[in-house]
């Protein structure tokens, strides 16, 4: 059993930045790929970054050039750092652990970003 606990989320102005982390329990973290989500309302989840166990990462194309993905395998924590954020960046985020078919989500941050 995995638990994954996000914090970091919060209220800041367009342009500013946040960092979302991510601790996991568990040895699995280490060899799983990691990852965040966002839902704004009204819409579907959607993939933001992850990053593999050998330190592979993939972005949105809406957060290229702005927000970076990294992980802490010793700390078993997981960083989202968001910059020039946009009021579209507005979302509650979820950290996501995947490992062949072992799939475990947190419980969710809500970012807010004022225009």
């Amino acid at each position: 059993q995995v638990t994954l606990v996000e914090s970091g989320g919060g209220l800041v102005q367009a342009g500013g930045s946040l960092r979302l982390s991510c601790a996991a329990s568990g040895i699995i973290f280490r060899v799983a790929t990691m990852g965040w989500y966002r839902q704004a309302p009204g819409k579907q989840r959607e993939l933001v970054a992850t990053i593999t166990s050998g330190g592979s990462t993939n972005y949105a194309d809406s957060v290229k050039g702005r927000f970076t993905i990294s992980r802490d395998n010793a700390k078993t924590t997981v960083y989202l750092q968001m910059n020039s954020l946009k009021p579209e960046d507005t979302a509650v985020y979820y950290c996501n652990l995947r490992k062949d078919r072992y799939d475990s989500w947190g419980q969710g941050t809500q970012v807010t970003v004022s225009p």
